[in-house]
């Protein structure tokens, strides 16, 4: 029974991991979409979060079923409940990449994006999609030092965010009102999966010490160690 236990913990972390992996591709080929103007890309990004739902469904389900058949304790506890909001995570990750690609078909056979912002919109989209990949492999290695280092990751996209903005305040801004919402509500959408993925590597910290990752990083280093 035990064994049976473990192996059901074990599959779903693998859940996750797969989860990661499959947002991780939509928010990748949502900035294709978004950038060529390639709505069956897009419509293929729409049409595939239903995935991305269907696996936190049934995470869920089987960590309820584990939760009430099982009634875990300690680390085995920490380790379900977790997941849990790690699922919740990565399914809006998949809603924000599937907001990319529905703002392509929007504005198609239009470009949603201006020339001049394709090189940091590709940028935006290519640390999202590296990001998540992290994520990933902090799931399945549980190594703290890397979950750590997405936060300093994200200090790339949150400069990138920034640019945005700069480029929405110049004063020769010639793209329209129309043009500047979707560039401020696209740039949303990339800083909030960025950090989703914070999220659930912050989330694994938690899982392997107990500890928040923000207690860890500003717990003070000892001389020596």
């Amino acid at each position: 029974m035990r064994d049976a236990y473990h192996e059901e913990l074990d599959s779903i972390g693998e859940g996750l991991v797969e989860m990661a992996r499959l947002v991780g591709s939509a928010i990748g080929r949502a900035t294709t979409a978004i950038l060529d103007s390639d709505l069956k890309l897009a419509e293929s990004v729409i049409a595939a979060d239903q995935k991305v739902d269907d696996l936190q469904h049934d995470l869920e389900a089987r960590a309820i079923a584990l939760l009430a058949r099982q009634q875990p304790v300690a680390t085995d506890l920490r380790i379900v409940v977790t997941s849990l909001r790690m699922s919740a995570d990565l399914e809006r990750s998949g809603d924000l990449a599937q907001h990319v690609a529905k703002l392509a078909r929007l504005r198609f056979p239009e470009r949603a994006i201006p020339h001049d912002l394709h090189a940091t919109i590709l940028e935006m989209g290519q640390l999202a999609q590296r990001l998540m990949a992290k994520a990933a492999e902090v799931i399945i290695t549980k190594d703290v030092d890397l979950a750590l280092q997405l936060e300093q990751d994200d200090d790339a996209m949150d400069l990138l965010h920034r640019t945005l903005f700069q480029h929405l305040l110049d004063d020769r801004w010639k793209h329209g009102i129309e043009t500047a919402v979707d560039v401020t509500l696209l740039g949303r959408y990339y800083e909030r999966f960025a950090d989703h993925a914070v999220s659930v590597a912050n989330r694994v910290v938690y899982l392997v010490t107990g500890e928040h990752a923000d207690e860890l990083q500003s717990a003070p280093q000892v001389e020596g160690a």
